[in-house]
């Protein structure tokens, strides 16, 4: 059983999200890659520990991280039931829905009510939760009304299963409607997901940036370091234990 560092939270700083009431600590950890089907799960467990051991406390994971769908979902549920339950409301945890999930037309790429409802409640199945703290449509879908978007969003914080929402890879003009939306539904809208990094600056040109200030909604980026290309790792060539090197999607 994992008991957590008592000086967790002597150094970590904490960032209130946008003019909400959340704060979100200023390193939160991802688990687009290394919690999947493909990974160790003693290593799963040393990176969910050391994070949290570090005042780390949001947990952020999506529908269909894996590779195999679900699998990290699955992977962190089973760390989090077996060894971290104790810490449950220390933790904030988000999952996202919108990518491909399962086929057909009801688990493809998408922004229906249908979907998104659907997709939550396998997650909250696969995590063994009741809740999760943020749940956000994953990408923008241009032939789903966004009022039926915006709508399921506001559905699933309404039934309990979440208790704020966001929306990932949006720019800033549907960033706006969006928020008209969900502000009419007295709906919790916090935080947008985009990735953000001097390699990758699109947040900046599409409005992004200045709409999420203006509405003071937060910004959390994902890939801040280009999957590691901002550090030395990749100097000297590709190493036999990088993801670039194990796995061909890369």
């Amino acid at each position: 059983m994992y008991f957590a560092d008592d000086k967790r939270y002597d150094t970590m700083v904490y960032n209130r999200c946008g003019n909400s009431g959340l704060k979100l600590p200023a390193v939160s950890l991802g688990f687009w890659h290394n919690f999947g089907d493909n990974c160790l799960y003693s290593n799963m467990k040393q990176l969910c520990f050391t994070a949290f051991d570090n005042g780390i406390t949001h947990f952020d994971l999506a529908n269909n991280y894996g590779p195999e769908p679900g699998s990290a979902e699955k992977n962190f549920g089973k760390i989090l039931n077996q060894e971290m339950k104790a810490y449950r409301d220390e933790m904030i945890i988000s999952t996202k829905a919108g990518y491909e999930m399962w086929p057909g037309p009801y688990g493809c790429r998408n922004g229906s009510r249908k979907y998104l409802l659907a997709s939550l409640d396998q997650s909250l199945m696969r995590m063994g939760i009741d809740y999760v703290d943020i749940f956000y449509h994953h990408c923008l879908d241009p032939e789903t009304p966004l009022e039926e978007t915006m709508g399921a969003l506001a559905s699933a914080v309404q039934s309990g299963k979440a208790l704020y929402v966001g929306i990932s890879n949006y720019d800033g003009e549907n960033l706006e409607k969006a928020c008209k939306i969900l502000t009419e539904l007295k709906c919790p809208f916090v935080i947008n997901q985009n990735r953000y990094s001097i390699f990758d600056r699109t947040i900046e040109k599409n409005g992004l940036k200045q709409t999420a200030a203006k509405l003071n909604k937060g910004i959390i980026a994902f890939s801040p370091l280009a999957q590691g290309l901002l550090t030395n790792r990749y100097l000297n060539g590709i190493p036999s234990d990088s993801r670039v090197a194990r796995d061909n999607r890369y």
